[in-house]
């Protein structure tokens, strides 16, 4: 596969889906020498005929047991993303195409009213932002999230958020309300403080200081907030654990937690190339010490496991995650519980009660 790194885009390679009967590779014969660099990719946006909003896990070591993932993809671009295999299940490449063709969920208020009006249904926390980032740029523009919210705060149901994404402020109006009501929790994800390493990692991110300025803004109107150093990348990102659990502690954040880079599938070529692009002298380091953690493997799924890792390395890292909460009022510091004893599900036909 030939590498081009494109302005703004995380991933260097876009290979094909793993599903796909047939693949193809395009190589350098020569010929191409004098030709203009292909254009960047643009970015697509496509409406995803929604069936159903609320997806159900089961996974125990997650502590959520339902979801909704407003958007498949994410223009974010993370290079390290988790959630990148998911494009093959659309024929689509986990590389480019997962941070250029993004899915979004159509129908949001009618089926979530429909889905929490059903009379089986059971109130727990709704995560968002367990797959894509749920305020990645275009949420901007379409404010499905907000939608999601807006139902929350008529039927007073609990909602948890992870987020890379200062737009998270927009909605302080509605988190406010549910916070009000200990019906949310948000946690902002920060990976680096260095604004280079930002842009070459996760490109269209906002800017780990309008992150931090994201945890004050929150913390300010009352709305539970805590900050994950995720992903730990070893020689990466793994010496600021310090200074971000300080910083973000600083800003506002009640808690701290971290998870350990995870490369299932594809990820691991990608991350690869793109470590050979970006730090070809540390390359085999890095990749070496992620083996270290996973049993000698990229990747070692096991529920307990995955998140954390396991050896030294992983051992150093949490011990350190400890000792950096300790020194910054956070040891032992938990989001406070969210609350499912107020729910108030909407009358039959998705409209909710004046009394």
């Amino acid at each position: 596969m030939r590498v081009r790194t494109h302005k703004g885009r995380g991933a260097t390679l876009n290979p094909q889906g793993r599903y796909l009967p047939t693949a193809s590779e395009a190589v350098e014969d020569g010929w191409e020498l004098d030709e203009e660099p292909e254009p960047a990719p643009e970015t697509e946006f496509h409406a995803d005929r929604t069936q159903r909003i609320i997806t159900r896990n089961k996974s125990p070591d997650v502590p959520f047991d339902r979801s909704i993932n407003a958007y498949k993809g994410c223009e974010h671009g993370c290079v390290y993303c988790f959630a990148r295999p998911t494009h093959a299940y659309l024929d689509l490449s986990p590389g480019l195409d997962f941070e250029t063709k993004i899915f979004y969920k159509t129908n949001v208020r009618e089926l979530l009213l429909k889905e929490i009006g059903a009379r089986n249904y059971q109130c727990r926390p709704i995560a968002l932002g367990t797959n894509t980032d749920p305020y990645q740029p275009v949420e901007k523009r379409l404010r499905i999230t907000r939608t999601i919210l807006e139902v929350a705060v008529e039927c007073g149901h609990p909602i948890s958020i992870v987020t890379k994404g200062q737009l998270v402020l927009r909605d302080l109006d509605l988190l406010e309300q549910l916070a009000e009501r200990s019906l949310v929790s948000v946690a902002l994800s920060i990976t680096t403080l260095s604004n280079a390493l930002k842009v070459k990692l996760e490109p269209r991110t906002s800017s780990p200081a309008a992150r931090l300025r994201a945890i004050a803004g929150l913390h300010r109107r009352g709305v539970p907030t805590a900050v994950m150093v995720a992903p730990v990348i070893p020689f990466i990102n793994d010496q600021e654990i310090e200074a971000i659990v300080g910083q973000a502690a600083a800003a506002g954040a009640q808690a701290a937690g971290h998870v350990l880079i995870r490369l299932p599938l594809e990820v691991k070529d990608l991350f690869e190339a793109w470590l050979a692009e970006h730090y070809p002298l540390k390359a085999k380091r890095v990749m070496a010490a992620i083996y270290d953690t996973r049993g000698g493997k990229a990747y070692d799924s096991t529920w307990g496991k995955r998140m954390r890792g396991e050896g030294p390395f992983a051992s150093l890292v949490s011990s350190r995650m400890a000792t950096a909460r300790r020194r910054n009022g956070l040891d032992g510091k938990r989001l406070p519980p969210l609350r499912t004893d107020i729910f108030t599900p909407p009358s039959k036909g998705g409209q909710l009660s004046l009394w």
